[in-house]
């Protein structure tokens, strides 16, 4: 039977910084894709990681800490999701920003985004991040990766431990032994009709854009093996995407983030559009057959940023999925809703603006930051919003080491996960750049207790040898 120490199953972020890690720990490495290529997920994203610290805020002027970081995590996440995991990332994560860096990853760009009381959403092209990653697990000797691959089973030994990869590669069933652990990072399961039916039925009418390979693979066999999991009631969609996002282009904005307000078929404001837009999904398909707009003017509309993958309007009116009218009225009758209910819609949202008043809590453009302008300078403009299926953010949980645990807190010997597939991270909401910052942070660490190396250098460690 081959062996070999580590064996990673998903090539996304998650497993990409696992293998390399692991890679140049000196560990042999098995790194199985069951998709023809590698990215998963990681290449659908919003291209945020959420970071604190880092020499790009420096450069700006701004004064940020990992305890802000996590003071924001756990608001957003509604307290409900797991301290330890949340300050396991606070502890681990400037150093993994710096380790990025150093493997080549590029940061573009800092915006401030969804959840954070200050500009932390550092911009990557994940085409780039990936390939990066992707190039240099190849370049180690001690790491081998096969797509194409898709596992079908974990297998145990007598004493229970979680110790071969049961898969399928060129037709062959193949069996391999891991020495050191398996690490999930195989995903979520937003293209499982039937895991979605069972534990997020209030989603069945939100586009299914997840990545093709999501269908909750790696959350099976670790059922099978005693995992416990955790936020699946918090499973919700993803506000912000155009209605033709489930074809060959997932066009996206968020124009509510710099200034717009989202009302509904009837012309009417309905939720905080400073929210999590997981939160704002959830309240975006309880309205009229589930249709909303974002509405903004030209000042929102000069916010625009060129190639942000969320901020990017113009780009978007340039595809003519944005509607553009020189009144309000003019821009309600082009999408069908009554000119007096929308004009007065956006006179009182004005008007909350100079009280403080507003009826649905709204102080700030996102969480604790921002501040509110007034719809009021034309043209105006809208861009109708639906709700995505992109990932699910529940999964298996894992405690700080990233080893799967069962029901009584007791590890799965064997057994690690991170990325998507690992629950208790989020909470009951969703703070931008958190997925793939949670995959770079919690795949490294998962690599290291595998191997059973240190996971506790501390962030001061990291800023010294940096």
């Amino acid at each position: 039977m081959d062996s070999t120490d580590l064996i990673i199953l998903g090539a996304g972020l998650a497993g990409l910084c696992a293998a390399v890690e692991a890679g140049e720990q000196g560990a042999s490495v098995l790194l199985l894709e069951k998709q023809p290529d590698v990215g998963g997920s990681s290449l659908l994203s919003g291209r945020y990681m959420a970071f604190a610290g880092t020499p790009m805020q420096q450069e700006k002027g701004l004064d940020d800490s990992s305890q802000a970081l996590i003071d924001d995590m756990m608001s957003v996440g509604g307290g409900v999701n797991d301290r330890e995991l949340v300050d396991a990332y606070g502890a681990h994560q400037l150093e993994t920003y710096h380790w990025l860096v150093d493997h080549g990853v590029e940061f573009k760009s800092l915006q401030a985004v969804s959840g954070h009381s200050i500009p932390r959403g550092h911009t990557i092209d994940s085409d780039q991040a990936i390939g990066t990653l992707f190039q240099r697990a190849q370049e180690l000797p001690n790491v081998t990766i096969y797509l194409d691959a898709p596992a079908k089973r974990l297998l145990s030994d007598a004493a229970g431990r979680v110790d071969r990869v049961y898969y399928e590669m060129d037709g062959e069933a193949r069996i391999t032994l891991a020495e050191k652990g398996i690490l999930l990072t195989s995903g979520g399961f937003s293209q499982s009709e039937e895991l979605l039916a069972q534990f997020a039925p209030h989603l069945k009418s939100a586009l299914r854009i997840g990545g093709l390979g999501n269908k909750g693979d790696g959350l099976l066999m670790a059922w099978e093996h005693g995992a416990w999991i955790r936020e699946l009631p918090y499973l919700n969609g993803t506000y912000g995407f155009h209605p033709t996002a489930d074809g060959p282009i997932k066009h996206q904005g968020l124009a509510f983030y710099k200034g717009a307000i989202i009302v509904n078929g009837n012309g009417k404001r309905f939720v905080n559009e400073s929210l999590s837009y997981k939160l704002l999904g959830n309240a975006a398909l309880k309205q009229p057959n589930g249709v909303s707009y974002q509405i903004w003017d030209q000042t929102v509309m000069d916010q625009s940023v060129p190639g942000d993958k969320l901020y990017d309007f113009d780009k978007l009116a340039n595809h003519g999925l944005v509607y553009q009218a020189n009144t309000l009225e003019e821009l309600a009758r082009d999408i069908d809703i009554d000119p007096a209910t929308l004009k007065q819609t956006v006179s009182e949202y004005n008007e909350a603006i100079k009280t403080g008043s507003d009826p649905f809590g709204r102080k700030t453009l996102t969480h604790n930051y921002g501040e509110l302008i007034p719809i009021e300078n034309g043209p105006f403009y809208a861009f109708r919003t639906t709700v995505a299926m992109l990932a699910t953010y529940a999964g298996v949980a894992v405690n700080t080491k990233a080893q799967v645990i069962n029901p009584y807190q007791e590890p799965v010997l064997g057994l690690y996960a991170a990325g998507e597939i690992a629950g208790g991270f989020h909470g009951a909401g969703y703070m931008t750049g958190s997925s793939l910052g949670k995959a770079s942070v919690f795949g490294r660490i998962a690599a290291l207790s595998a191997l059973g190396l240190d996971v506790q250098r501390s962030e001061k460690t990291s800023k010294s040898s940096s």
